[in-house]
């Protein structure tokens, strides 16, 4: 059996050339336990050589930064522009939907074609400013005060209205994804906002390109067992796809 220093070589060399790891692939390349194994990835992150997450180990900080809505949507454009263009198909004819903020489902405002009548519950100004030009979408501005980061409002005054209103589907954007921490954005008014329009929905659908799984922000918006339906992109990892399906959240892929 190899010793501590040979294990955390061997770790740091795998890692270096997979930039993530499995703690249950490692046990078995190493012939020890989880808990070992865990015991390692923690030293090595105090060391600073790599970040621990759910199930594994990253050598890019899982923890996300709070960037200009301008600079997020040059990210990641062509798949966002697919989960968007994906998510919309799922618009019922007379549907009454929650729209949250994010770059994704300005995508998915971009290719709305309403069947009939459509009302948009938004706290996105971008999300109604792209909708303006539909005849037949009723636009609900939620009010409140302006993230400027987001385009999107916060604050007592949209949850107010959230209060009052249920909706079929609330179409969500997030920064991130920790399948054992769950949704998060960076900020924690925001999150709030958001477990709002989750109580006012029946249904929850995330639009999240494939880099923002093993992700953390600092608002945790909700547990990952609370979400329907994830669109991504071809980029999520088949653990993360199983993952999913295996708590019976619907994931499509792009």
């Amino acid at each position: 059996m190899i010793n501590i220093a040979e294990r955390h070589q061997f770790i740091l060399n795998k890692i270096q050339i997979h930039g993530r790891l499995d703690v249950q692939n490692l046990c078995k390349e190493l012939d020890v336990s989880s808990v070992t194994i865990r015991k390692d990835l923690k030293l090595l992150e105090d060391k600073n050589l790599l970040y621990r997450t759910h199930g594994g180990a990253t050598l890019n900080n899982p923890y996300t930064a709070d960037k200009p809505v301008n600079e997020k949507q040059h990210l990641q454009s062509a798949e966002k522009n697919r989960i968007g263009a994906l998510a919309a198909t799922l618009i019922e004819e007379n549907d009454s939907i929650i729209i949250a903020s994010g770059t994704s489902v300005i995508s998915l405002a971009r290719n709305i074609q309403p069947k009939g009548s459509l009302t948009v519950i938004t706290s996105a100004l971008n999300v109604a400013m792209e909708l303006l030009h539909q005849p037949n979408i009723e636009i609900i501005q939620l009010g409140g005060v302006v993230r400027k980061s987001s385009s999107s409002v916060i604050g007592p005054y949209s949850e107010n209205i959230l209060g009052d209103i249920f909706c079929s589907k609330l179409f969500l954007g997030v920064d991130g994804i920790d399948l054992g921490f769950g949704l998060t954005t960076t900020s924690a008014l925001e999150a709030h906002t958001n477990r709002q329009m989750i109580a006012a929905s029946q249904k929850i659908i995330v639009l999240a390109d494939s880099t923002k799984f093993g992700k953390r922000g600092f608002g945790k918006i909700c547990g990952i067992e609370q979400v329907d339906h994830v669109i991504t992109d071809s980029g999520i990892s088949e653990p993360t796809i199983k993952a999913l399906e295996s708590l019976g959240i619907k994931v499509s892929i792009t």
